[in-house]
């Protein structure tokens, strides 16, 4: 398990966040109840090969039932993961991590929760592999699941800010 404490997390304009990030969470889904929005929140985690280390992004979509949405963003890289397989379960134990950590709070306030694993359904493309693993794992910690392409907060959200 990582330590979620050392994220650091940010807005996608840039704006670092300062507190925890389990106290901002449920600052917002405050916020967002009190004014009548219904949220779903959706965790992804992609990740990028780049020289000798590999760099992550894992967002947290909040959804408003149909008014749009936005996300908090953590950036991280580590020393190259050797597979394809492992990376991509890498990515998945991050987002589970994540979502493991706000879970009471989803549970709280009554929030939708899916985890995105950005892994292909289709087997004719390498991160099938991955698959069964991930699923396996995000389902038997009780989160809802989707792969790709319906997965956009990792295959979208998370790829386009790493």
């Amino acid at each position: 398990m990582f330590d979620v404490s050392n994220f650091k997390w940010r807005r996608l304009n840039g704006d670092r966040i300062e507190m925890p990030i389990k106290q901002r969470v449920e600052e917002i889904l405050i916020y967002e109840q009190s004014i009548g929005n219904k949220i779903k929140v959706c965790i992804g985690t992609d990740s990028q090969k780049r020289g000798t280390h590999t760099e992550f992004a894992t967002v947290i979509v909040f959804l408003r039932e149909k008014k749009g949405g936005f996300m908090l963003i953590s950036n991280y890289e580590k020393p190259n993961i050797s597979s394809l397989k492992e990376r991509m379960i890498l990515e998945v134990s991050k987002s589970v991590e994540i979502a493991y950590h706000l879970c009471d709070l989803f549970d709280v306030y009554n929030v939708e929760l899916e985890v995105h694993a950005d892994i292909n359904t289709d087997p004719h493309f390498k991160s099938h592999l991955a698959l069964k693993e991930a699923m396996g794992y995000i389902l038997s910690m009780g989160f809802g699941f989707k792969a790709k392409p319906d997965a956009f907060a990792s295959s979208s959200c998370a790829d386009k800010v790493i």
